[in-house]
């Protein structure tokens, strides 16, 4: 919204039981920093996000936390290399 107020975040919940485990999908984040820089005024930035995120989720056993084959950690490096 041009002059509005926006806010992007994952939907989901804070899934506290898996605080400090290093097994939630970040992609869903990484998704949400994708929308705020397209709609910021950084849109090829944030095309380059979304298009890592597409690179990056075939790789992944599942979307589900503890059940990607890869940490956290991992995932996010995946984005990353595919920027």
């Amino acid at each position: 919204d041009e002059g509005g107020t926006s806010m992007y975040e994952p939907i989901g919940g804070s899934a506290p039981k898996y605080t400090g485990q290093d097994v939630i999908n970040p992609l869903a984040a990484i998704g949400a920093l994708a929308m705020l820089l397209q709609n910021s005024g950084y849109k090829k930035a944030g095309d380059r996000v979304e298009e890592a995120i597409k690179k990056t989720t075939p790789k992944l056993k599942s979307l589900s936390a503890g059940k990607m084959g890869y940490s956290t950690t991992e995932v996010g490096n995946l984005v990353v290399d595919n920027l």
